[in-house]
């Protein structure tokens, strides 16, 4: 299953470059991938981290437990070593995205019903001390 439903990504692709194009995470995005540098699978990655989310929540974990805690860790490390520099407020801008835009909340919770929501408090709970 896709975390991302990728069948409109040149229109995703438009929409991210209008909204943060002038930023140093895009920028920084943009030079790995002109240079090749992004893991040609690293949606697979994300894929992987984003069923450990949902079997964690469907296991019963809270989004402050330990476990749903290292989830939100790996997922910052994985962006910051994939995509651009995660910060912990880019971190707590794209859990505010992953239940606020449709798109992302309908793409999540085809794993299980409440997925987007989970990890969005997942990472909401997490203090920056222990990332």
């Amino acid at each position: 299953m896709d975390a991302f439903d990728n069948s409109r990504f040149e229109q995703y692709k438009d929409e991210v470059r209008k909204r943060w194009g002038d930023t140093a995470a895009y920028a920084e995005y943009a030079a790995k991938a002109e240079n090749g540098s992004a893991a040609p699978d690293a949606a697979a990655g994300m894929e992987r981290l984003m069923d450990a989310f949902a079997a964690c929540m469907q296991g019963g974990a809270a989004p402050d437990s330990a476990e749903a805690q290292a989830l939100v860790r790996d997922l910052q490390a994985y962006i910051t070593a994939h995509f651009y520099t995660c910060t912990d407020e880019i971190l707590a801008g794209l859990g505010q995205m992953y239940t606020a835009d449709e798109r992302f909340r309908r793409n999540l919770d085809q794993r299980a019903p409440g997925t987007a929501a989970f990890i969005s408090a997942a990472i909401k709970s997490t203090k920056a001390a222990d990332r």
